[in-house]
């Protein structure tokens, strides 16, 4: 029985990143994780003071205030499944990875949800960019009236916002929905979409590179409510009419995974059931690395 849960604990290991590469485009805090349920991390406090050519002595001794940084997983379980005869499943990998995909996909778009929502700065402490393109009619579900299109000029200010912030070159990423992605892509030139294609990584989840951001794509990002100052909706909150989707910019090391517990839950043999009843248990977290959300830019549509 140990076993049959060690082979099913690292088949859901194995797939958790599946379809949701961008997950990796950050830095991995699960060295630091603590009984699989805590994340903490030292933090070194301010660094030394440099004098040029200092003409005093001694110099004035100082402690160093060292910090901790100190946050907790949330869970994630699937609802428990019945597998009727495990024994013809146990030992074939296509049998239980078909058996466990929807599973495996629920929990993998729970996390992938969850971590893009904490990752995503709000205007009053974070930088957000509006949509400046023409009018378009909105693509949320649930939603109203006409959006300014995501444009190639848009992306370029997010790059310019990261260039004022000395963010480094190398390691930026743009993760875009479905129907952005269209609405930038028909905003380029011909020169600019062959350029674009060029840097297709299919293995790494990259559809092109643009303005030194390697672009990502999936069904949906996050969404941002229409205030003065956004702010990036709850996961699991229900679609509003002014709602608006997002783009979302990042450096890799201005966000940070951590994975914790992996367990898989199994009765065998139960009588009320008639067959064997499996469940499965998730620990995973992460936060802007800093404050000030430095590293990172959404790009929200505007309203028309």
């Amino acid at each position: 029985m140990g076993l049959q849960k060690e082979i099913w604990q690292d088949h859901i290991a194995g797939n958790l990143f599946k379809n949701n590469e961008f997950l990796l485009a950050s830095t991995d805090a699960g060295q630091y994780v603590l009984q699989g349920k805590v994340v903490h991390i030292p933090q070194a406090g301010a660094v030394a003071t440099v004098v040029k050519n200092r003409s005093a002595v001694p110099a004035t001794v100082v402690l160093r205030g060292d910090t901790d940084v100190t946050y907790s997983l949330d869970e994630f379980s699937t609802n428990p499944i019945l597998i009727p005869d495990a024994e013809n499943y146990e030992l074939s990998y296509n049998k239980r990875e078909s058996i466990l995909a929807e599973h495996e996909l629920s929990l993998r778009e729970a996390l992938a949800n969850n971590l893009l929502v904490t990752w995503s700065p709000n205007a009053a402490t974070g930088l957000v960019l509006r949509t400046t393109g023409t009018d378009v009619a909105s693509h949320l579900d649930g939603t109203l009236g006409n959006r300014k299109k995501l444009t190639v000029n848009d992306l370029k200010h997010a790059q310019l916002q990261l260039n004022k912030q000395n963010i480094p070159m190398e390691g930026r990423y743009a993760l875009l929905s479905a129907d952005m992605f269209q609405q930038l892509t028909d905003d380029m030139t011909a020169t600019q979409y062959r350029d674009f294609s060029a840097a297709y990584d299919v293995q790494n989840g990259i559809v092109g590179r643009l303005f030194g951001f390697n672009i990502m794509m999936r069904g949906t990002v996050v969404t941002y409510n229409n205030s003065a100052l956004p702010e990036v909706r709850p996961e699991d909150a229900e679609a509003e009419a002014t709602d608006n989707d997002a783009v979302l910019c990042w450096h890799v090391t201005a966000v940070e995974r951590a994975l914790g517990q992996i367990k898989f839950f199994e009765r065998v043999g139960d009588p009320t059931f008639y067959g064997d009843v499996y469940s499965a248990c998730v620990r995973m977290g992460g936060r802007k690395r800093r404050g000030d959300a430095k590293g990172i830019v959404a790009i929200v549509q505007q309203a028309a």
